[in-house]
């Protein structure tokens, strides 16, 4: 099968994949967003690329032909508005930015739109919910902060208290080292406070929250190789919503 990252080829590669096998497109989703002061902005969009390079991995070894598109970085985040660098877009434009293209992936040939998000602001788990019901296109988007995904990825990610923690820091550390400042990672005080209860009750920004610095949990303890476990559990996470679909 094969594996085809759409930013790096002519339009002829996407002309010429071999018609012997359904075809997946993949849209990394992920956000410009403080993640507390040791990670880059573009945590959840490094996050969503290495979740979608995983699956695709995973899908090509299930037969799939697979494009995974260029990665979106815009996207409702309202929690973290607050904070310098953070860009929040309304969650409509996101609903139909998804819509829109599963209706020209779809046109040209592909079965579905698999979406790989890691941004987990309730703003934008909405705009994605909407995407799916407002629309008969064929459009798969995980929601890992679910129960049956959550209990997958880990402790800390199961409390609630995961933003910029463990589970984060370990999957950029994995994928983006250079992207970490290691001093303050390593120099960070655990913040148990689980945003999942915040958000439960009523709570609408992180400061609320009891993250001031725009963190939670435990980021001191992360590790790349934990990081890569991680992201081997997203793919899986993804690739298994896909075969769901189409068995």
């Amino acid at each position: 099968m094969a594996v085809v990252n759409l930013a790096d080829v002519a339009w002829t590669a996407v002309r010429d994949l071999p018609k012997d096998a359904p075809v997946v497109a993949i849209l990394p989703l992920g956000v410009l967003e403080a993640h507390g002061p040791h990670l880059p902005l573009t945590t959840d969009t490094i996050i969503a690329e290495a979740m979608a390079e995983a699956a695709g991995d995973q899908l090509d070894a299930a037969g799939w032909h697979v494009l995974i598109l260029p990665a979106t970085s815009y996207a409702a985040a309202p929690f973290a508005a607050a904070f310098p660098g953070t860009i929040s877009v309304s969650a409509e434009i996101v609903t139909r930015l998804v819509q829109d293209v599963a209706a020209a992936v779809v046109q040209q040939g592909a079965t579905c739109l698999a979406v790989a998000n890691a941004h987990l602001d309730p703003a934008h788990r909405s705009s994605l919910a909407d995407a799916l019901s407002e629309s008969d296109l064929p459009i798969i988007i995980p929601d890992i902060a679910r129960r049956r995904h959550a209990s997958r990825l880990g402790e800390e990610f199961a409390s609630g208290a995961c933003h910029a923690g463990r589970f984060e820091t370990s999957i950029v550390l994995a994928v983006r080292p250079d992207l970490v400042d290691d001093t303050i990672q390593e120099s960070l005080v655990a913040n148990p406070a689980s945003l999942s209860a915040a958000i439960s009750a009523g709570q609408t920004t992180f400061e609320e929250a009891g993250g001031p610095d725009a963190y939670f949990g435990w980021p001191a303890d992360a590790t790349p190789e934990e990081g890569e476990h991680l992201i081997m559990t997203l793919g899986e996470i993804l690739t298994e919503a896909v075969l769901e679909a189409y068995p």
